[in-house]
Parts: C-alpha cells; structure tokens; sequence
C-alpha cells in the first residue's frame, strides 16, 4: 500500500480571480462581434477613412488638384545627365598608358572598380569630382576646372 507523508499541511482558503483576456483589435472589428455590441446596447462608433480604398492621392477637394510627380521631376530636371567629356576622356587614357598602366592597377590605386575607371574612359560615367581630384593626383595630370 502507498504510505502518505506525514508533513503539515494547509490549506489556502483565498479566493481565485478569474478574468477574461483582453480581445485583440481585429475581434473588435469582426461583424458578429459588432452586431452582438449593437444588440447588447453597447457604445459602437463607426469612422470614415479619408480615402479609404483608394489609390488616389490628394484627390479630395480641400487638396486641390493631384499633382502628377513624373512630369513634375521633367520640367525640373535636365533629360540626361552630363557624362565626362571627350578632352577628360582622352586625357585619362593618354597619362594612363604613358605611366604604362593598366584600368586595373590604376583603379587600385585609386581605391575604385575596375569598371569606375573603364566607364570613365569610355565617356559612360557622370563625373564625380572626388573620383577626378583620385585620378589627377596619381595620374599627375589636369582633369578638371580650365586647361591651360
């Protein structure tokens, strides 16, 4: 037979509280639950959106008319951007191979890609002049600014 032990023992005479959770918002906005708010006579409030389902921004009257962003930015902005010029172009190439280096070793010591210094001297390339002022200082050679 199973022998019990012989310690004290007590008994908690406190009451236990039981709660409901706390209902997430998307229960609140189910329909069942919001029909059974209704029915019960609780406090129920309905909003409107500002253009709720829609893809249309700043349509409403008080906006003013909707302000296309595309033809916005071209009448603002230039078409294409500047690339380098023929005279910078010739001009890398030429102090490059007389300092007999290659797009590579010269885009090493000036801590850029290969392909930067390749774009460069195919005219592909939007000028940047920290990229020029790397250029000049390791090709000795004038990129930027007036020639003399």
């Amino acid at each position: 037979m199973p022998t019990r032990s012989t310690g004290n023992f007590s008994q908690d005479w406190e009451p236990v509280v039981l709660t409901r959770r706390k209902p997430k918002a998307a229960d609140l906005k189910d329909p069942k639950a919001v029909n059974q708010a209704i029915r019960t006579g609780a406090a129920v409030q309905a909003v409107k959106k500002f253009d709720a389902g829609t893809n249309k921004k700043g349509s409403s009257a008080a906006a003013g008319p909707a302000v296309d962003a595309r033809k916005l930015d071209s009448t603002t902005e230039p078409a294409a951007l500047e690339r380098v010029g023929a005279d910078v172009r010739q001009a890398i190439q030429r102090a490059r191979l007389a300092k007999k280096m290659s797009q590579a070793e010269l885009a090493k010591l000036i801590n850029e890609r290969t392909q930067v210094v390749g774009d460069y001297e195919s005219g592909r390339a939007v000028p940047n002049q920290a990229v020029l002022a790397k250029m000049e200082r390791v090709l000795d050679v004038k990129l930027r600014g007036k020639h003399k």
